[in-house]
């Protein structure tokens, strides 16, 4: 039984080390417990129990850990960078008559008011809460906030 719990361990780490996406190592740390458990002479049942009480330990507590080290910081890309960001309205946005632009980054974007019923005039400073398609969705911005240089 020896054999059989130390290949399943490299098997599992072998696993672990071609996908690096936190799938099977719980499995081989099982699989360990199970081996030292086997070499303390204890029965095969007392092993299989081990081996899935550790394996699923392991996952509970490690998990949530290993996810927030290894996806902490998300990069945003394309127009999930432009939210949060802040515009200067060029032409009047107006919902109902479907019309307004904006300029962020020295660029003019087509602008719809985030929130019905609400218009921007020219020169008012907005923040872009998302984007539809080509139009950047936007709504007032504090009057504290400053213009993005380009």
């Amino acid at each position: 039984m020896t054999i059989v719990w130390l290949v399943a361990f490299i098997v599992f780490l072998m696993a672990e080390a071609a996908s690096a996406s936190l799938t099977s190592i719980w499995f081989a740390g099982g699989a360990l417990a199970a081996l030292v458990v086997h070499l303390c002479r204890g029965p095969l049942e007392i092993q299989l129990v081990i081996f899935v009480v550790v394996s699923f330990i392991l996952f509970l507590m490690v998990r949530p850990f290993a996810y927030k080290y290894l996806y902490r910081q998300k990069t945003h890309t394309n127009v999930d960078s432009l939210t949060g960001r802040k515009a200067v309205v060029k032409t009047r946005i107006n919902n109902e008559a479907g019309t307004g632009s904006a300029v962020l980054s020295g660029e003019t974007w087509l602008a719809r008011a985030a929130k019905e019923g609400e218009s921007f005039e020219p020169g008012a400073v907005v923040i872009v809460k998302g984007v539809s398609g080509a139009k950047l969705l936007v709504e007032a911005a504090d009057p504290e906030h400053n213009i993005e240089e380009a």
